[in-house]
């Protein structure tokens, strides 16, 4: 999952959030440096990406895009899920979603003084661009996957990702719904066994 899904399931958990959103940068007991609400979503983002790694449709995703990206066929996937999530047709409408993604910057502002150094440098633009809210378009995709590339140390950047998700999206898009579906599902539960009372 990528930044919108982790802002998205952690329901609203201020502290949850953050940890949510800076996970990918605290590795092994680093996390015990922060507070327990925090670590909390630090490990949820874990869980997520646990399962999300072991689910069906995962693999069935990555499929699409093995032949190009090898090994980083997840990370484009990921933001695959996020494009999903923020088109559901069921789901918040484009001005719900744009109140999200403003509240989530409020949220995570709050906290500032906790972003690891990474996200730290990262949060301005993710906030002045809205990068959460522009996963709803075709041009928001493709900027993310540049974003892979660039920080990948083998891709090449002439990949044909952004014209396989093209080709592709309607046969990914039910897939995607489903696992959703279940990730959402998935990090309820998560929460309401980890949360205090």
């Amino acid at each position: 999952m990528n930044y919108l899904a982790h802002a998205y399931l952690s329901f609203g958990e201020p502290t949850v959030l953050l940890g949510n959103m800076i996970s990918d940068d605290i590795k092994g007991k680093k996390q015990f440096d922060y507070p327990p609400g925090v670590q909390r979503g630090i490990q949820l983002h874990r869980a997520i990406d646990a399962y999300t790694d072991a689910h069906a449709v995962t693999k069935a995703l990555k499929k699409f895009f093995a032949a190009e990206v090898r090994l980083y066929a997840g990370a484009f996937v990921d933001v695959v899920y996020d494009h999903f999530l923020a088109t559901d047709p069921t789901g918040p409408s484009a001005a719900e979603w744009m109140a999200f993604t403003q509240d989530t910057y409020g949220l995570l502002a709050d906290q500032a003084e906790l972003f690891s150094p990474y996200f730290g440098k990262v949060f301005p633009y993710m906030r002045e661009q809205n990068w959460l809210y522009n996963y709803r378009f075709d041009w928001g995709v493709e900027k993310s996957f540049g974003g892979l590339v660039r920080r990948a140390h083998y891709l090449n950047p002439n990949h044909g990702c952004f014209a396989l998700f093209q080709a592709n999206k309607a046969s990914m898009a039910p897939l995607a719904q489903l696992f959703l579906a279940d990730v959402k599902k998935f990090s309820q539960e998560w929460l309401a066994e980890h949360l205090p009372q």
